[in-house]
C-alpha cells in the first residue's frame, strides 16, 4: 500500500512538473511573439502584438508560482531555519520540525479554502480586460489547485517524517 502511494504522488508531482514546463514554454512563446509584433511589427505586417499577451503570461506566471511552491514542498526544497538545530535537544528538534510541517499544511488547507471561495465569488464575476470572454476564475483558480497539491504532498511529507523519526 505505502508504494501504491508513493507512486500515485510520484505521478502527480511529474504531472504538476510537467504543466509548469509547458506553462514556461507558453510564456517564453506568447512573451517573444508580444515582443516581435512590437518592434517589428511595423516592417513585417502580419506580426502584430496581440492585446492578450500580458495578461495571459501573467496568468501563467501565477500558476508557475503557486504550483512550483508545491513542487517544492514534495521535494523538501523550501528555504527552512535550521541554525539553532545543533544546540537543541533532539526531542526539541522534532517537535518544531513537526509543528512547521503542520503549520505549512493549515496554510495549505487555507489556500484550498479561501482560494476557491476567491476564485469563485469574485473571479468568476469579472473577466480579463482585453478577452471579454475569459472569466478571472482562471486567474485565481491556481490558488486552491496549487494548495490541493500542498496538502497532498505536505500529508505525505509528515508521514515520512514520523516514519523516519520513529525508527
Amino acid at each position: 500500500m505505502e508504494g501504491t502511494i508513493e507512486r500515485i504522488f510520484d505521478k502527480i508531482y511529474e504531472f504538476v512538473m510537467l504543466l509548469c514546463k509547458l506553462l514556461l514554454i507558453a510564456d517564453v512563446v506568447i512573451t517573444s511573439y508580444a515582443v516581435l509584433g512590437r518592434y517589428a511589427g511595423k516592417y513585417i505586417p502580419f506580426l502584430k502584438d496581440p492585446a492578450w499577451s500580458e495578461e495571459i503570461v501573467l496568468t501563467c506566471m501565477i500558476y508557475m508560482a503557486f504550483l512550483s511552491a508545491a513542487l517544492a514542498i514534495r521535494k523538501g526544497t523550501h528555504i527552512r531555519m535550521t541554525s539553532l538545530d545543533p544546540y537543541l535537544p533532539p526531542k526539541a528538534v522534532i517537535v518544531l520540525d513537526l509543528f512547521a510541517y503542520v503549520l505549512v499544511l493549515l496554510f495549505s488547507m487555507v489556500l484550498v479554502w479561501e482560494g476557491f471561495q476567491f476564485a469563485v465569488t469574485i473571479g468568476s464575476r469579472a473577466t480579463y480586460t482585453s478577452l471579454p470572454w475569459l472569466s478571472r476564475f482562471w486567474l485565481y483558480a491556481p490558488v486552491p489547485i496549487s494548495g490541493i497539491a500542498m496538502v497532498m504532498f505536505q500529508i505525505d511529507a509528515i508521514v515520512k517524517y514520523i516514519r523516519e523519526k520513529g525508527e
